[in-house]
This record gives structure tokens, C-alpha cells and sequence, in this order.
């Protein structure tokens, strides 16, 4: 404590090297430790250590080295002494450092905050730009939606092109004893032996070959006095006898019939026409055609009258395997019938098997239509008069 006015000052001696003084090496530490060093020891004449380094040298100041005793030159209660927290000129200063390094660090964060908003900005325009460029799904779809007549190709009220989905249920609503008519208003009525099954991501309607499995129109599909192409993809468990997939006739006779029969001694695919009106032999008018496998397995079997040539034809798996020449064919004004024919005022030739892709047309199809048919697909250049159990 002094009175309030300034003490004399006296030179202060600058330290040596060897004394640990300022801007030198720290001298090796006494046996009380000074700042800098862990506490030490209390003295054994009751003195005690200099405790724990203050926050400066915590924080990186430099070594002031040994304390120097009380009343010494240079020491605490010296006139003049200089405290150990005086700043000294070579010393840095370490606040204006500290306000540096954290506007460098300020600036740090800004730079990676903007980085991060300009990647996410660009993701973000390049996804807008893939939305408005679209993808070739839709064009794929465009295309095969073509052949399907469930599809409609005319663009929504909206303007939008999106289609709508295909409806691909076999039955009718509400009524599974009768399979729906996918082009038109005939749905076939199914006997008792008779049902639909799925197979894949398709249907079919698989009959026992006896008198209850079939399935028929109410009124007649094919008109016989114009030209009319009929097909059916089918399968067969066993090729023996006459077995009929497709027909049409009246309570008396067939007026055509599309499925197999023994030709020559061995089995074939035939499509058969009357051309007379009391449905005789000798007024039916075969051609016939074989494929490498004839049982279990699918086969897709065409047959067409050409009305203004006068001529029929069969198709085995898109490739015409024969054609005749034929006065007429026999209007008959019966319903469409499947796996099953009239001959003779009888039902006879029943199917044992299972069909799929049924389809008939008001027109002669060309060989080139008539191949697309194969995969069960409709022909997109000709509306079918009816379609069933299409995939």
C-alpha cells in the first residue's frame, strides 16, 4: 500500500539468459514452484507454493520464468518492478489474434452454408429439368397400348395423354358364370363344367370335354353371308376325334367350326364350313393344317371367308397352312359356341382343354394381321365384332 503518491522509480536490471528472464528459455524450475509449473510442495518453513499457473499461461503466453523473491530487484514489492502480466513489445497480441481466427471461422461457415445451398439449388434444376423432359416409359406405352382395344388413344378432356387402365376382368360384373365380351355385347354363358381360371397375369376357360362344359352366346356373333375371320389360341390334353374350340350354327347344323379332327389317319387343326342348309358331309367344305406339337401346349389356330373371292382359309400360328374355294357359307342365325359343334340336330365334338384370346371379325384379316394375333393381342387396324379372355 502506499499513500496515494508515486513511488520513486529506479532502473530495473534486465535479465540474463542464464536468469530465465524475458524473450529467453524458462530456467529450470526451484523447488517452489512459480508460474507455469504444477503446485509445489509447502516449504518446510511454512511458505507456501505458488499454486496453479494463471489463465494466461493456460491460454499459450510465454514462460515469465522463476518469480523472483519479495524485495529483490525486480521482485514484488520492488520500486518499479514491472508485474508479471506487463506486455512486452515482442509479445503478439492475443485478443486481435482471436478476433481474427473467428471471423475466420465466420467467414469459413459462410463460404460451406452457400456451397451446400448452391448444390442443393442445382439438384434441384436438374430434377425440374428431367420432369419436363419426360422418359421413354411413355412412349413404350403409347406403342403397345395401340394394340389393345380397352385403351383409348384420344387424349382426356383435360388435354392430358395419360390412359386409362386396362380393364382385363374375364367375367362380367357380378355374374362369374359368364365370361365378358371385351369388344362388344355378347358375353359367353358358361355350362356347369365349364369355369374361368387365372394362369399368370392372364385367364382362361378350361372345359371337361363332356355335354356341360362349354359356354355360348345369346344371339348370333358371326355374320356368315359377309366376310369373317374367327380365332382362338387353344390347348388340347389329348388330339383324338373331332374336338370343336369355336362354332356357329342353328338347332340343326354347324355353319363353321374351328378346332381338331382326324385328317387323313392323324390329327389336325381343320376349319370347317357348311355350305348347304341340311348339314350334310358331303356339303362341308375342310381345310386343315398341322404344328410340331398338337397337345399341351398353346396354339393359336385362324380361320377366314373371303367372302368376295369365295374362298376359306386356315392359319396355324400366323402361317396359312391351306385354302378352298367354297360356293357360300351357311347362314345360320344360331349363337356363338365354344368347345363344343351342331351336327345332325346333336351337340357333338366337345373341347378338352382350355382357351384363351377368342376373337372374331367382320372382315378377312391379312396374314400380316393374322400373325399379330399369335401373342392374343387385338389387331389395332381392325375392331374385333367380339373378344374374350384377352391378356
Amino acid at each position: 500500500m502506499t499513500d496515494g503518491t508515486n513511488p520513486p522509480s529506479s532502473p530495473q536490471p534486465q535479465p540474463t539468459p542464464g536468469n530465465g528472464g524475458y524473450g529467453f528459455p524458462p530456467a529450470p524450475p526451484t523447488s517452489a514452484s512459480g508460474y507455469g509449473y504444477p503446485p509445489g510442495a509447502p516449504a518446510q518453513d511454512g511458505g507456501g507454493g505458488f499454486g496453479p499457473a494463471p489463465q494466461q499461461w493456460a491460454q499459450g503466453l510465454p514462460d515469465m520464468g522463476a518469480p523472483t523473491p519479495p524485495g529483490a530487484p525486480g521482485g514484488p514489492g520492488f520500486p518499479g518492478a514491472p508485474g508479471p502480466f506487463a506486455p512486452q513489445s515482442d509479445q503478439p497480441d492475443w485478443e486481435a489474434m482471436a478476433d481474427r481466427s473467428a471471423a475466420e471461422r465466420r467467414k469459413k461457415r459462410l463460404w460451406t452454408i452457400g456451397g451446400a445451398v448452391t448444390v442443393l439449388a442445382l439438384l434441384a434444376g436438374g430434377g425440374t429439368f428431367l420432369l419436363m423432359s419426360g422418359d421413354d416409359g411413355g412412349k413404350n406405352e403409347a406403342v403397345d397400348d395401340k394394340a389393345s382395344p380397352s385403351v383409348s388413344a384420344s387424349p382426356s378432356p383435360s388435354g392430358s395423354k395419360s390412359k386409362a387402365p386396362v380393364d382385363n376382368t374375364p367375367t362380367v360384373k357380378d355374374d362369374p358364370t359368364q365370361i365378358r365380351d371385351r369388344s362388344g355385347k355378347a358375353p359367353l354363358k358358361m355350362g356347369p363344367d365349364a369355369g374361368v381360371f387365372p394362369i399368370d397375369k392372364r385367364f382362361e376357360v378350361r372345359t371337361k370335354g363332356n355335354e356341360n362344359s362349354y359356354a355360348e352366346s345369346e344371339k348370333r356373333v358371326v355374320d356368315t353371308a359377309k366376310s369373317f375371320t374367327v380365332s382362338a389360341r387353344v390347348w388340347n390334353r389329348a388330339p383324338k376325334g373331332r374336338q370343336i374350340a369355336v362354332s356357329q350354327g342353328n338347332e340343326k347344323s354347324f355353319s363353321f367350326e374351328l378346332g381338331l379332327d382326324q385328317v387323313n389317319g392323324k390329327p389336325a387343326w381343320v376349319f370347317r364350313v357348311q355350305t348347304g342348309d341340311q348339314g350334310a358331309e358331303a356339303t362341308a367344305v375342310t381345310v386343315s393344317g398341322e404344328s410340331p406339337k398338337m397337345e399341351k401346349t398353346f396354339s393359336t389356330v385362324t380361320g377366314t371367308y373371303d367372302a368376295e373371292r369365295k374362298q376359306i382359309a386356315l392359319y396355324v400360328n400366323g402361317k396359312k397352312t391351306g385354302e378352298a374355294p367354297v360356293p357360300g357359307v351357311f347362314q345360320a342365325p344360331g349363337p356363338l359356341e365354344l368347345a363344343r359343334s351342331r351336327h345332325e340336330d346333336k351337340w357333338t365334338a366337345p373341347w378338352n382343354g382350355a382357351m384363351e384370346s377368342v376373337q372374331t371379325y367382320a372382315s378377312v384379316l391379312s396374314p400380316a394381321q393374322i400373325d399379330t394375333l399369335k401373342p392374343g393381342r387385338v389387331d389395332a387396324k381392325s375392331k374385333p365384332t367380339g373378344s374374350w379372355l384377352l391378356y
